[in-house]
């Protein structure tokens, strides 16, 4: 993908508790950005197409709109809910039609895909996964989910991966806590992410800072998930972003049990010579997903696709 050509492009990314919205083609180019928090459907979104239409009065015509949201979403081209939340556990959120609002509202094509697939689309392009063939990008945060480029293509099937569903390993002696997940409980979400870290230990994780036994605990859920999707894909790096994944120390600590969890076994070079290269932070930051919502808007421009 080289210099963009084409006209001012809005990107958003849908998450569980905010959207991020920017106008502009690329991380060099950003005109404007806002963040506004996810309440209900109808007033997030419509927030959400408030500021957009606004930006395309002080910048110019939008050329499309790119959507990355928290799923599941339907992803189905073919589908009369392609652009919707589907089962969902976001009180108000499952049936929403997210990508035909936004495409009404701003009369442009749309491209849509999960906030995951989004972000791991924006590292791929401008940051930590730049000229690698096969990597996962898993986000750490309200919830838990996996977006992956498996030999330069985004991974899609039935419906996208959800690798926040996997079943753990569980010491209950260790680890007494049932697993917050609405459908599966103790699967990676219900045990690793910021709402689990909250229903386990009364506190949210900027609160638990100073308490180690937390996040080794942390540590080795989100260590045995990354281990599960390393033998699975056989990406040549992982990437860890999200909100819990900013508390300091705790990437250091899961590469550690990531390195305990593989025990000896090293298939590759990469994995025996340390974590430090393999398991990394996002290279884009907090902004991975609504950069890669840049680029669903410019596929989208291309393809001249029109909202639902």
């Amino acid at each position: 993908m080289g210099r963009w050509q084409g006209p001012v492009l809005a990107a958003v990314e849908l998450g569980g508790t905010q959207v991020a919205c920017l106008v502009g083609t690329g991380p060099g180019d950003i005109r404007a950005e806002v963040r506004i928090p996810t309440t209900t459907p109808a007033e997030t979104l419509g927030q959400v197409g408030d500021w957009l239409a606004g930006a395309a009065r002080r910048w110019g015509p939008l050329g499309a709109v790119g959507i990355c949201c928290f799923g599941p979403v339907d992803l189905d081209p073919a589908s009369r809910t392609w652009g919707h939340v589907t089962t969902t556990p976001k009180a108000g959120w499952e049936g929403t039609d997210v990508a035909g609002a936004l495409g009404r509202r701003l009369g442009v094509p749309v491209g849509f895909d999960t906030d995951v697939n989004g972000a791991a689309l924006g590292e791929h392009r401008w940051g930590a996964a730049r000229g690698l063939r096969t990597f996962a990008y898993l986000t750490i945060g309200t919830g838990i989910g996996g977006g992956a480029v498996v030999e330069g293509h985004l991974v899609h099937g039935l419906v996208h991966p959800e690798m926040g569903h996997l079943p753990m390993p569980h010491d209950r002696q260790r680890d007494p806590f049932p697993g917050c997940c609405p459908f599966h409980g103790d699967c990676l979400e219900g045990l690793a992410s910021g709402t689990a870290l909250q229903a386990r230990w009364g506190a949210r994780g900027e609160a638990l800072h100073d308490r180690p036994e937390v996040w080794d605990l942390e540590a080795d859920h989100l260590a045995a998930g990354v281990m599960a999707i390393t033998l699975v894909i056989a990406p040549e790096r992982v990437i860890l972003g999200g909100g819990v994944m900013q508390t300091p120390g705790l990437l250091d600590r899961v590469r550690q049990q990531l390195d305990r969890r593989m025990a000896g076994y090293r298939p590759h070079p990469r994995l025996a010579t340390g974590m430090e290269d393999f398991l990394v932070s996002p290279g884009l930051g907090s902004r991975s997903g609504v950069l890669g919502g840049l680029i669903l808007a410019r596929q989208a421009w291309r393809s001249r696709r029109p909202g639902a």
